[in-house]
């Protein structure tokens, strides 16, 4: 390959856009290295390349060919070889790392997209780029380390958190030697100004009360605040940890995952009409019309199916917990299904993978994902108007407690560093 050292860049550029070529950049960029190249090497020799002249101190002796991967794909780089001594272009090529910095952004979308280290190789051949280094993956996997951390540990300071809803996400990670399931839990919560925002992010061995204790202990470490109620489905552990941890606050039981439960003790065939009663309860105007048609549903259930009418009116509390606040938001805290859509997009990501190396990793692409959806829900529209937000504190809570209010007993436990012990104990037992 030989160098050019005089090169007309007008001329050229017309000649390039004139053939239209599809590797037009890349080819431009190439020659453009080339001459600067061919031009310092000239420098070093103290005379252009040959010609011949009394002030020459070297002499050219071949090429040496580097590949240089750039956001264009790879180029092939020949770097002038001089008879004694060496050239090296320091201004364009490292040491040990050739690739472009800018092919940070490559490999984090790459990670963001939830791709292993082996299929991102081959994301990386569709750019044009022939080969991506273990040590490229890893600086880039430790600049996302650095983002996801600080936002899975930041203050939470955009409260009062009205409403909250917690679930888990089971995945699978290589521990010593085997593959093991590992529950992913989240926080999705309302703050001060109506938008939704993601507020915790933790990966535990077993969705149980230890598990979701050491999880809420850490958001109300962080700042966690004025939360009225909280919504998730009936794991004992949960309930216990949130009951530990946010005294004075409403659970309301998914009703998605409570119609489930119920069809598990409900015979198969009594199971259609028993779901069509079940979800005309949500089907009502106000408060006092829910729990009127509640009462029907119990009556008609009663005789035929007690077991249903007593797992019905046990859960009673906790299913129609909703109602205590303005219809506007029921749909928005009677279930967990406004956050299935966050689950959806992080299963889309991690499906990819399958099988992770290890915890660090899942953090890494699941607290990507959610700091992405994140920062939509902070640049969108309110998720709730602050109108709305605005009567939805002023609803009482239950036993005329407000965790917002010192004086009351919920304000007073919640900034208390004491955690009620039986409520832990039964949060580490469950």
């Amino acid at each position: 390959m030989t160098a050019h050292p005089m090169m007309d860049p007008a001329r050229y550029l017309d000649e390039q856009l004139t053939q239209a070529s599809p590797d037009l950049m890349r080819t431009m960029l190439r020659s453009f290295i080339d001459t600067l190249m061919s031009a310092e090497a000239d420098a070093v020799c103290g005379a252009q390349y040959g010609a011949s002249s009394p002030e020459r101190v070297n002499s050219r002796n071949g090429y040496r060919h580097r590949d240089f991967d750039t956001r264009m794909g790879t180029i092939d780089v020949a770097i002038p070889k001089l008879r004694s001594g060496s050239y090296f272009p320091d201004w364009l090529l490292e040491r040990r790392r050739r690739a472009e910095r800018a092919l940070t952004t490559v490999v984090a979308t790459a990670y963001l997209l939830g791709v292993s280290t082996r299929r991102m190789e081959k994301l990386v051949e569709t750019l044009g780029i022939t080969r991506l280094s273990k040590s490229q993956v890893s600086e880039m996997a430790k600049d996302l380390d650095a983002q996801v951390e600080a936002f899975r540990t930041r203050r939470l300071d955009a409260g009062p958190y009205t409403f909250l809803a917690a679930d888990a996400l089971v995945m699978k990670v290589r521990e010593d030697g085997r593959v093991a399931n590992v529950h992913a839990l989240l926080a999705v919560g309302v703050n001060a100004d109506g938008h939704r925002e993601i507020l915790g992010l933790q990966v535990s061995s077993a969705e149980d009360g230890a598990g979701w204790l050491g999880f809420f202990r850490d958001l109300t470490a962080r700042g966690l605040s004025g939360v009225r109620l909280v919504t998730s489905d009936a794991h004992a552990g949960l309930v216990a940890a949130i009951g530990a941890t946010l005294p004075g606050v409403s659970w309301q039981r998914c009703r998605t995952h409570y119609a489930a439960n119920l069809m598990a003790v409900t015979p198969k065939t009594s199971w259609p009409w028993v779901k069509t009663l079940l979800h005309s309860v949500y089907d009502q105007p106000d408060k006092g019309s829910v729990h009127a048609q509640f009462d029907r549903l119990l009556d008609a259930v009663e005789v035929k199916l007690p077991q249903v009418a007593e797992h019905l009116d046990a859960a009673r509390a906790d299913v129609l917990a909703f109602t205590a606040f303005p219809k506007e938001v029921w749909r928005q805290v009677w279930s967990n299904n406004p956050q299935e859509r966050l689950n959806r997009e992080i299963r889309r990501r991690t499906d990819v993978v399958g099988i992770f190396p290890d915890r660090a990793s899942l953090i890494r692409l699941v607290g990507a994902v959610m700091a992405e959806q994140d920062d939509e829900w902070t640049e969108g529209r309110r998720y709730l108007g602050l109108d709305l937000l605005g009567r939805c504190r002023l609803t009482p809570m239950p036993g005329g407690t407000d965790p917002d209010d010192p004086t009351s007993p919920a304000g007073a436990a919640q900034s208390s560093v004491e955690v009620n012990s039986d409520l832990t104990m039964q949060a580490l037992t469950a």
